[in-house]
């Protein structure tokens, strides 16, 4: 999670557009998920209905990081991680109808807590609102596959399902990119700081991170691993305010908006608790 918090860290360190930094990212990262895949003799072979499912889910997989690293680029890295915090909204929302389970009311009541935080933020941070709409739509996608990982998970390795969602993302981009004309020269070039941000970014806090938040997919819901994630909004944050000084940059009452959030995100995690006890007893 510390790792997951440096990860907008280095988004804004990468002297580059979100389309380049997650086009770059994603190259690497299947590169290195190919040689690791192969180095421990794990077979890519996968059914045609699991192909097209991986698919899927790699193509909402590189719309979020577009939306999330989009945002950082517009706004900054504390708007970005407290927009991104309303994914706890959305599981609340999207595992039940996925896994047709009755909807917790206790986790839609905190979810909207979490969004009038954010209300609060963009009433006031007014000249980001484009960095907080990037960050929330960020979230939903976030949400989304984070739900359809956690049924393909029972079905196949971590590391094949990461490596061919990753190369779904990767082609669909390169798709997307190559008919928008973006391919041209200067998309190709990137200064020697931006290298070593990508290569952080890619090695660090994508490869292994990745796999293993699919693998843990297998064993705590898709709503538990978006509200741990969102743990990543402290870290991210701190690491903003000693990078970049981004204290300076908001108004006090932002901070106000963070921690309605935190308090809803940590009262979700005691009432989660304090009924998993009540049905242990009973």
């Amino acid at each position: 999670m510390f790792i997951w918090g440096f990860s907008p860290v280095l988004g804004r360190f990468i002297n580059t557009d979100a389309y380049q930094l997650v086009w770059f990212r994603i190259l690497i990262t299947v590169a290195v998920m190919f040689m690791y895949l192969k180095f421990t003799k794990q077979s890519l072979k996968v059914s045609t209905k699991h192909f097209w499912q991986l698919s899927g889910i790699g193509v909402i997989i590189m719309v979020h990081w577009l939306a999330f690293y989009g945002a950082i680029k517009v706004s900054n890295i504390s708007v970005t991680m407290v927009a991104f915090s309303t994914g706890t909204l959305f599981s609340s929302i999207i595992e039940p109808i996925i896994f047709k389970r009755k909807v917790r009311f206790y986790e839609v009541i905190i979810g909207l807590i979490i969004m009038g935080g954010i209300a609060l933020i963009f009433s006031i941070e007014t000249e980001y609102w484009l960095g907080i709409l990037l960050g929330v739509f960020a979230a939903f996608t976030s949400s989304l596959f984070s739900v359809f990982n956690s049924i393909i998970a029972h079905q196949l390795r971590s590391g094949v399902i990461s490596f061919y969602e990753l190369s779904a993302a990767l082609l669909s981009l390169t798709i997307f990119l190559a008919l928008n004309g973006n391919f041209k020269t200067e998309f190709f070039v990137v200064d020697n700081s931006s290298i070593i941000g990508l290569l952080l970014l890619s090695l660090v806090c994508t490869v292994f991170p990745f796999i293993a938040s699919v693998n843990l997919s297998k064993y705590i819901s898709p709503y538990t691993i978006v509200l741990t994630v969102n743990l990543e909004t402290v870290y991210g944050i701190i690491w903003a305010i000693l990078f970049y000084n981004e204290n300076k940059e908001l108004k006090p009452t932002f901070y106000v908006g963070v921690l309605i959030i935190l308090l809803a995100i940590f009262l979700n995690s005691y009432l989660k608790s304090f009924k998993e006890k009540k049905l242990a007893k009973n």
